[in-house]
């Protein structure tokens, strides 16, 4: 335990840092962890592997992934602002080099491998897009004929062609939506509101008539004809398993779902914990977004609320979708759920991004003086 006298840099973080916000990161990680002994055995001697090597690779993601979230939270919002910078300037050149040199999946071309490392540059992209585009936001609203509302139309726009260009239709949606919020905390108009609604109804027409998988998802969830097998597993895993669950090892319908230790690693909670182990993850994941949102509404300074606010966002819409395609509330996505799914690039990333939200939300002096000026001139009466 630090002392409040101890006035070390680790002290200061101690006593500064956001527990409720570090203790809710922690406990998704140990269940990632967790589940990951549950779903990823039948997977791997499916495929010829060693039972727990999807999990003891989870358990060595887990690790720099912590150690990255735990160095980023020391940062300051202006060390924050020049870390998005460099990390999107380098995505958004891997994002051109995956199109040419790219690893391709089921037609798709999201992966690139730098080092021996499969790197997945659209995870890395949102933590820095978001914080981007809150700085350009926040500098519009202190000096207007600063054009960052243009800047950050321009930047959401070379973004969403370069996912588009995958295609990743699912997280084109995802920055799309965490665009939007952050546009609305900025305080557009709403005839804004109405167009920019209008342009995203219409992309997702453009998508159904364009891209054949789309299509084909969006037929198979309105009808429930085609290929369901692997949503139709994951939801009878849900089902099976009951309020209180069938025991850790027990599952019998999670060693049929190919993605089981992946885009479906909440079914495989369902069925081995139960509905109450559900519920619960869905309440730290509330918890989060929900303590972010109204954190976010209490600062002070417009970065360092829309920062939070985006992150926060793109966090809580991914497990939406996650979680919604698991209970067959969704069309099919294939979508991580934030520290639980496998998957080192995403696990990385995301600890990266709640580093962010963790070095912004810290109890800073200078914040306190914001405060505090603030509540004195609300205070004092109008003369």
């Amino acid at each position: 335990m630090q002392s409040r006298l101890d006035t070390s840099p680790v002290a200061n973080w101690w006593w500064t840092i956001d527990r409720w916000f570090l203790a809710a990161f922690l406990s998704l990680m140990g269940l990632g962890i967790i589940l990951s002994f549950a779903a990823s055995p039948a997977v791997a001697e499916r495929i010829g592997l060693d039972s727990f090597h999807f999990a003891t690779r989870q358990i060595i993601f887990t690790i720099p992934a912590l150690g990255v979230m735990l160095a980023v939270s020391f940062l300051n919002a202006r060390q924050i602002r020049r870390l998005a910078v460099i990390m999107l300037c380098l995505m958004l050149v891997l994002m051109v080099v995956v199109l040419y040199v790219g690893v391709e999946v089921k037609g798709a071309r999201r992966w690139v491998s730098l080092a021996g490392l499969s790197i997945q540059p659209s995870e890395f992209l949102k933590p820095a897009f978001v914080v981007i585009c809150a700085w350009l936001f926040a500098e519009h609203k202190r000096q207007p004929d600063i054009p960052g509302n243009l800047f950050a139309m321009i930047l959401l726009g070379l973004v969403l062609a370069l996912l588009v260009a995958q295609p990743d239709l699912g997280q084109t949606m995802l920055v799309t939506g965490t665009w939007g919020v952050m546009f609305f905390m900025a305080g557009l108009p709403w005839l804004w509101i109405i167009a920019l609604g209008a342009i995203g109804v219409s992309g997702m027409f453009a998508a159904y008539e364009v891209f054949p998988h789309v299509a084909g998802r969006i037929d198979r969830f309105m009808t429930g004809e085609g290929d369901t097998f692997q949503v139709d597993m994951g939801h009878e895993a849900l089902v099976n398993g009951g309020w209180l669950g069938l025991g850790p090892g027990e599952g019998t319908i999670k060693r049929l779902i190919p993605d089981s230790h992946a885009d479906f690693v909440f079914a495989v909670a369902g069925e081995e914990f139960g509905l109450i182990m559900c519920l619960g993850i869905m309440l730290i994941f509330a918890f989060i977004v929900l303590r972010g949102l109204n954190t976010a509404l209490k600062e002070y300074d417009d970065f360092t609320r829309y920062a939070i606010g985006g992150l926060v966002t793109v966090f809580g819409l991914q497990s939406v979708i996650n979680m919604g395609v698991n209970l067959q509330l969704m069309p099919a996505k294939g979508m991580t759920l934030p520290f639980i799914s496998y998957g080192g690039s995403s696990q990385i990333a995301i600890a990266l991004s709640m580093g962010m939200v963790l070095a912004l939300t810290r109890r800073r002096p200078e914040k306190r003086k914001q405060a505090g000026h603030g509540f004195l001139q609300r205070s004092m009466p109008a003369e």
